[in-house]
């Protein structure tokens, strides 16, 4: 285990809505975990434990994958979900692409398979995991289209690579896939919504398409013919958690992430970004909810932890 000072920790929608589960004691942490919310940081090595294998540093700059705890000050990190933060991110910016980032990574690769030239729909494109996934989409020589709210957000989400965009609020998003891809729909559909939007995710899912589902903000009910439509199409229902994941497969993730797309983030091109919608300190951390909750937000909300000096951060 390494401790670490923490300096950021973001948060974002989707974390809002399980922060009001677990108050409710809905979405309890896994045990053993800390009860203090915050499943991603940025900051420095404070000290190594005992038994530690990698070549750490005490102040070297680092981010985590965290089950809990990522609004203290300090917090032991298993050596495993470790990473560097790349040359050119802050730690604020590194804040923001733990969690986020890989959701987005194992949402497409351990759990949709992504392949080039695929079609992928991203759900809430200027979200925190949506803005990740859509640049992961085009890294992996996919072709991205997006859901959003706004025109504001899906003009963000267009910036960041995606081909489409279609704002749930004024129409069928089912009917935009459908157009955008001549008819053959989408192969891969990332889910965070659920119940209300089931019916047009199955009409514009591609026959063997598959579709990922990671979230019920929408709803967790399902009423009408959903395993017929879906049997008709040959599609594939797919879901997943991360934060109840063991650490063996997290550690495995976090390896394949820093192999495949880490360097992404410092190359020459810098073709991968978090995207930053605002920082918090933490005293005005309950603003930094009621912000995110307002659902105005594109990208991360960060939360400073231990105010620093600018060019630290």
């Amino acid at each position: 285990m390494i401790k670490r000072t923490i300096s950021c920790s973001p948060t974002q929608y989707n974390w809002i809505l399980k922060v009001l589960f677990w108050r409710r004691g809905l979405y309890p942490p896994p045990p053993g975990e800390s009860d203090i919310i915050g499943l991603e940081v940025a900051g420095t090595v404070d000290s190594l434990g005992p038994g530690v294998k990698t070549n750490w540093k005490p102040d070297e700059r680092v981010m985590a994958l965290l089950s809990g705890g990522g609004y203290a000050e300090y917090v032991a990190v298993p050596e495993e979900l470790l990473m560097p933060v790349p040359s050119n991110l802050t730690l604020c910016q590194a804040a923001a692409v733990p969690e986020a980032w890989l959701t987005a990574f194992q949402l497409l690769d351990f759990i949709g398979t992504v392949k080039e030239g695929e079609v992928v729909l991203v759900h809430a494109g200027g979200s925190g995991v949506g803005t990740a996934a859509v640049q992961l989409v085009r890294l992996f020589g996919a072709v991205p289209v997006v859901t959003a709210g706004s025109p504001e957000k899906l003009k963000m989400a267009e910036k960041l690579g995606a081909a489409a965009g279609f704002n749930y609020k004024e129409g069928s998003f089912a009917k935009g896939v459908h157009d955008f891809t001549g008819g053959k729909g989408a192969n891969v559909i990332l889910d965070c919504i659920g119940g209300c939007n089931w019916e047009q995710n199955v009409s514009c899912l591609a026959v063997d398409g598959r579709w990922v589902l990671y979230g019920t903000m929408g709803g967790r009910s399902v009423d009408g013919d959903l395993l017929g439509k879906l049997l008709s199409k040959r599609g594939h229902l797919l879901s997943s958690l991360l934060r109840s994941r063991s650490l063996q497969y997290k550690a495995n993730l976090v390896k394949a992430f820093s192999r495949r797309v880490l360097p992404h983030f410092s190359d020459q091109s810098a073709s991968l970004k978090p995207v930053i919608d605002s920082t918090f300190s933490l005293e005005d951390i309950a603003e930094a909810h009621r912000h995110m909750e307002a659902n105005r937000n594109m990208g991360k909300i960060v939360v400073n932890v231990i105010p620093q000096k600018q060019e630290t951060q």
